[in-house]
């Protein structure tokens, strides 16, 4: 539930299309909801202007199509499905398997799907992974870029773009820029001075964070990725080498986490 839920079901009680003791009854989901196998929070709009998520590894096709109902209805009907009582906020389902994504998606019609590819590190094992969105906030004013070191990075890279548009961002996707495509960069430095705000996603060393920390005025939020192999430590080393980075001021978030990255932009732009 955010604001503009909670104030259109006052609204409706005091219109008297809902009486009380059915606002008291919706009011009661909240602000959490117990599915049994878990428990949702409707309030995470309200306190932090982000909305719920569900991450798909480890959870079963039934408790993920369950918990994407429950957040389509924004706690407002007993049984958890989708209708006009929802919120209106997003709902994002991210590292989802092919199963998961097809229940979701035949039990929730309206979500678009976005698959990533062949997740790294760990999740190589679950085959390809999607990010599927329903109700993407409104458009909002900033420009924004996603930036990769190469190709391996893009089931990042677009994990986070997803969830920028979920979260009404529209991303510019710039991939395969590592060294051999530093002069793409350079060649696009007007485009980076007109940039909001900027992920970087790199594994490796993950030197392309501080190219472009040192060339744009604008915030950069670095993405170690898994990519790479023997001294490259699964991320651990571009992690490092991103949090050390000459160039100040840049934002590191975890191995792989192109969700965590695009809701630090979110909590940075206006």
């Amino acid at each position: 539930m955010d604001e503009l839920a909670l104030q259109r079901l006052l609204d409706d009680v005091r219109s008297g299309e809902c009486t009380p003791d059915d606002a008291m009854l919706r009011l009661r989901r909240l602000p959490y909801a117990d599915l049994g196998f878990a428990k949702v929070d409707h309030h995470r709009s309200l306190r932090q202007g982000l909305p719920e998520a569900v991450y798909g590894q480890g959870k079963t096709v039934d408790q993920c199509t369950a918990i994407v109902g429950e957040l389509l209805s924004g706690g407002m009907s007993g049984d958890g499905s989708t209708g006009d009582g929802g919120s209106g906020a997003p709902v994002i389902l991210t590292r989802a398997d092919e199963a998961q994504a097809a229940r979701a998606m035949e039990d929730h019609p309206g979500g678009t799907r976005t698959v990533t590819g062949r997740a790294t590190g760990a999740d190589q094992v679950r085959g390809e992974l999607s990010t599927i969105v329903w109700r993407p906030a409104a458009a909002r004013v900033a420009r924004t870029l996603v930036i990769t070191a190469g190709t391996s990075d893009l089931p990042v890279a677009r994990e986070c773009e997803a969830t920028l548009v979920a979260l009404g961002l529209r991303p510019t996707l710039l991939a395969d820029c590592g060294v051999a495509g530093v002069h793409r960069l350079l060649a696009s430095a007007d485009e980076l001075a007109e940039t909001d705000a900027i992920v970087v996603v790199a594994g490796m060393e993950g030197a392309l964070a501080s190219l472009v920390g040192g060339i744009t005025p604008a915030p950069v939020v670095a993405v170690p990725t898994s990519t790479g192999y023997g001294a490259a430590l699964e991320g651990v080393t571009a992690l490092l080498a991103m949090h050390a980075s000459c160039a100040a001021g840049i934002t590191v978030v975890g191995i792989d986490n192109g969700f965590g990255a695009a809701c630090a932009l979110a909590r940075m732009l206006p």
